[in-house]
């Protein structure tokens, strides 16, 4: 089995798992999500590969991190993530990348994230459940952060935060590479 098997393995078992705990009938999860029920029932399933954005829609309407979701099994006390277990969700062509380093469900989803942007690579995010938050710190160029709507230079060495439940992203307008860590913390969903 590929890694990718089990990716959509584990993301089959605990979509069911999830939507099945907090009742929601697929119907439901569809709409919260805003997603089509027959996507949700060929990813419980395990018959396609969504799109990251789709699999954060999911995530968001259960109330969890994408970690919890792709995660492969129930977390220990200390869970230790090798580099290599880490999940590259987003790429480019031109060689940006965000990973998801490691997450955890308490007290609601908090995920930690590296971005790699290149120069004229850009990401945008739907709006967030409401009181989420996002972390970035940037340790290598000037990333611009858009937040529903107005930018904001985050040069290296600058940290900003911000309420991501609205349109948010992150774009390189300069000349070299983006480094950044970001955390993101979604507060548990309503039961």
């Amino acid at each position: 089995m590929t890694d990718l098997d089990q990716l959509t393995q584990s993301l089959a078992r605990n979509l069911r798992r999830l939507r099945t705990e907090r009742g929601f009938t697929l119907d439901a999860l569809a709409a919260r999500a805003g997603i089509s029920r027959g996507m949700l029932i060929q990813i419980e399933q395990a018959r396609t590969n969504p799109s990251v954005g789709t699999v954060v829609k999911v995530a968001d309407a259960l109330g969890v991190s994408l970690t919890g979701l792709l995660d492969p099994g129930r977390e220990p006390a200390v869970r230790l993530v090798p580099s290599e277990q880490a999940v590259r969700l987003w790429s480019t062509e031109a060689g940006s990348h965000a990973t998801l380093v490691a997450g955890t469900e308490a007290p609601g989803p908090l995920e930690l994230w590296t971005w790699r942007l290149m120069p004229g690579d850009g990401s945008a995010s739907d709006p967030h459940p409401g009181g989420t938050t996002e972390l970035v710190h940037v340790t290598a160029g000037v990333l611009t952060l858009t937040v529903d709507g107005d930018d904001h230079e985050v040069p290296a060495g600058t940290s900003a935060a911000f309420r991501s439940n609205v349109p948010h992203g992150y774009r390189n307008d300069g000349d070299e590479p983006v480094e950044m860590t970001m955390a993101v913390s979604v507060p548990p969903a309503p039961r």
